[in-house]
């Protein structure tokens, strides 16, 4: 299996995340045919990667009962890298076998979040990424594997994380096999300095296999932490269209960055994302139609683009 490959010029790759970190984290259920137009809309705008759904138990998770379908129909649309959650060794088999070109596995750092999440300790997640990561290399070599190190700044469940435990976290996860490691927010109690830290950090440790910054946006940093790792070296970044999002399992994690502003934020700056802007914004039509009365943020949507705003996508390279 081969990664799509984009013909967009892009500078930082957004990582679109909506139809799995949002629509879990929402009481309605989308229908799966409301997710393949919205996915398509969202492909359409320039995302190069997007997170289709989570395979878990659809007894935990029903608005992800879809999930082998979903991906089954994404993996069509050209230029994109079709991303899957997967808690544990069986949730990661039916995404591979479905044919998600990357598997993102939640490890958290909070040993009390990792049991409410998972019912699994960090390290015994760590034990996870190993039999993934040799399975995949059995079934579906070319696909990837990221651990992304959740409740890396804080946790509402334990408090503070501390950032040794972090990093070891991280280096544990590429050392069983995973590809990259990327730090979440996962309960939005980051600050910008605490993320150029600790992004700083792990670069310095992983290399090419630090992963990219996963942000919420519920203290009102989300951005401005997306900006403090941008600085810090971080070219990937997550993000939900209209901020769906957060975390069933951390009390008070809503939120998660808003693709529109983020984009908004890089274009403007001079750095390009691949993305034109105006279908992205074009894309929360299909959403609001697959979840009537859902409640869409973002200030970009909200604004319009300030008069005289090219987006780089038709600038010149």
């Amino acid at each position: 299996m081969q990664l799509p490959m984009s013909s967009h010029r892009f500078d930082v790759l957004i990582s679109e995340v909506g139809p799995r970190d949002g629509l879990q984290s929402v009481a309605s259920t989308m229908s799966t045919a409301h997710k393949h137009a919205w996915i398509a809309a969202l492909a359409h705008a320039g995302l190069q990667e997007i997170e289709v759904g989570s395979f878990v138990s659809p007894k935990l998770l029903p608005q992800m009962a879809d999930a082998a379908e979903v991906v089954a129909q994404a993996i069509t649309l050209p230029g994109v890298t079709v991303m899957a959650l997967a808690p544990n060794l069986r949730g990661a088999e039916a995404a591979l076998r479905a044919g998600a070109h990357k598997v993102t596995l939640p490890v958290s750092a909070s040993p009390a979040h990792s049991m409410a999440n998972v019912r699994k300790t960090p390290m015994q997640m760590v034990d996870e990424v190993r039999a993934i990561a040799a399975l995949r290399d059995e079934i579906a070599p070319q696909a990837l594997i990221e651990a992304g190190i959740s409740t890396a700044f804080g946790c509402t469940l334990q408090g503070l994380v501390p950032e040794d435990e972090v990093i070891a976290l991280a280096l544990a996860c590429v050392a069983a096999g995973a590809d990259e490691s990327g730090l979440s927010d996962t309960t939005g109690m980051a600050n910008p300095a605490q993320v150029r830290r600790l992004f700083t950090r792990l670069r310095a440790e992983l290399g090419e296999h630090a992963g990219a910054a996963h942000m919420h946006n519920t203290r009102g940093l989300g951005l401005a932490n997306c900006l403090a790792a941008y600085e810090a070296g971080v070219r990937t970044f997550d993000a939900s269209l209209a901020g769906l999002g957060g975390c069933p399992y951390a009390p008070g994690a809503s939120g998660n960055v808003v693709t529109e502003d983020l984009v908004f934020m890089f274009e403007a700056m001079g750095i390009r994302t691949g993305v034109d802007i105006e279908r992205l914004i074009a894309a929360r039509q299909p959403l609001a139609a697959g979840l009537p009365g859902e409640e869409l943020h973002g200030m970009t949507p909200l604004a319009g683009l300030p008069k005289g705003f090219v987006p780089l996508i038709y600038a010149p390279a």
